[in-house]
């Protein structure tokens, strides 16, 4: 969740821009991450009740029925935009303060991002409070990369940039690196790169989100934070604009070109919607190249049109569910296990041994009924947090 922890409030000492530009700038952020959180909803919605129908990663487009394939990769664009945007987020917190604060406020968040994927998280997915399975997902990622970028942050920004590019691009040089279970580098390099899992104490701990490529993602994210400190908006949204539909092209270029940055994609010549499903199914655990450069793209391209409707009813709207991201995950990941459990203790279960819609249309409907109810209960904490600065722990969530 893209700043779930760090504020983008704007600096008093920031090189100058024009008065414009902090407000735009503000509210187009909040909408973006409030955009990817809407988006998000649909796949935790399909996950509650469409699960008896499983898609993999890459998902298969020779077999999965094009409507669930489509329904899928709507939410590619939640986890890059959110960790990119945690890095512009930690970017701006800088500053307003010194990088040694800016250092210390990234780890202590980042731990706590840590922390609540092991409980909070973890317990909303499965409800058992001796777990069998611990999946260590998005939350777990961001939290480290925190971590990490507590560190990084004390480079020459040229630096972090650079480390930024080079992971993001060259990562996948790694891909047929593998360790055994047994070897020392078994589990750092899960945590890194190679999506493995472990058994501790009879509990399995499965490595979702392998961290290295998200770390080149959050380098890239607080590299961007200077046009946003140094930029007026109309330069900004040029900038957004001409970078974001620079990556698409480098996007669609390479994938034509099907010889680096993912597995190849193939033509079907009797079924040509398979081909367009082949094209568009990236790999996301972990994150290649050329799953990286569409969807940090398309952000980009989202933020500069949100700083051009600044003042639309839908930017503020969207910007209302993105002040208090955090929130906003678990209450509704919450409401999502209640509603599951209640729907499976009034029908029972009927695909083996849970409970499901027996079609997608179900899932959208679901889906586009949530998203008001959902509203209301996260502009109440989001105004609380606004108000009641007194209470800490409010800005964790």
């Amino acid at each position: 969740m893209a700043a779930l922890a760090v504020s983008n409030e704007p600096s008093a000492v920031s090189q100058p821009v024009a008065p414009t530009a902090v407000t735009t700038r503000l509210q187009s952020i909040d909408a973006l991450r409030g955009l990817v959180m809407v988006i998000m909803l649909l796949d935790h919605v399909r996950e509650t009740w469409f699960l008896y129908m499983p898609v993999g990663d890459p998902v298969d487009a020779r077999t999965v029925m094009p409507a669930l394939f489509f329904t899928r990769i709507t939410r590619t664009l939640c986890a890059p935009i959110f960790v990119a945007l945690t890095g512009l987020s930690a970017f701006l917190f800088s500053q307003r303060h010194s990088l040694a604060q800016t250092s210390d406020f990234l780890l202590r968040r980042g731990a706590f991002l840590v922390l609540l994927e092991l409980t909070l998280v973890n317990f909303s997915w499965r409800a058992e409070l001796v777990p069998h399975f611990v999946f260590l997902q998005v939350i777990w990622a961001i939290g480290l990369c925190m971590i990490i970028l507590a560190a990084l942050i004390h480079l020459p920004p040229r630096a972090i940039l650079l480390l930024g590019l080079v992971i993001v691009a060259g990562h996948n040089l790694l891909d047929p690196i593998s360790f055994p279970p047994d070897h020392p580098l078994f589990i750092p390099w899960g945590v890194l790169h190679d999506r493995s899992q472990i058994e501790l104490g009879g509990v399995v701990v499965k490595f979702n989100y392998p961290i290295l490529p998200w770390i080149g993602v959050i380098c890239l994210g607080w590299s961007a934070g200077s046009w946003f400190s140094q930029l007026a908006s109309p330069e900004r949204r040029r900038t957004l604009l001409r970078t974001g539909a620079a990556m698409i092209a480098g996007f669609v270029l390479l994938r034509a070109l099907n010889i680096y940055g993912d597995s190849p994609w193939f033509v079907s010549p009797s079924e040509p919607i398979r081909t367009v499903m082949s094209f568009l199914a990236l790999t996301k655990y972990p994150p290649s190249l050329l799953f990286l450069l569409p969807t940090l793209g398309i952000g980009l391209l989202l933020l500069a049109a949100f700083e051009k409707a600044n003042d639309a009813r839908l930017t503020r709207w969207l910007s209302v569910m993105g002040g208090a991201p955090m929130f906003f995950y678990l209450f509704h990941l919450y409401l999502l296990r209640i509603l599951y459990l209640s729907a499976r203790a009034i029908w029972g279960t009927n695909h083996g041994d849970i409970f499901g819609v027996d079609t997608l249309a179900w899932v959208w409907v679901w889906y586009l009924g949530l998203i008001v109810p959902l509203y209301f209960p996260t502009r109440w904490f989001s105004n609380l947090k606004k108000r009641r600065k007194d209470i800490w722990w409010l800005k964790y969530l």
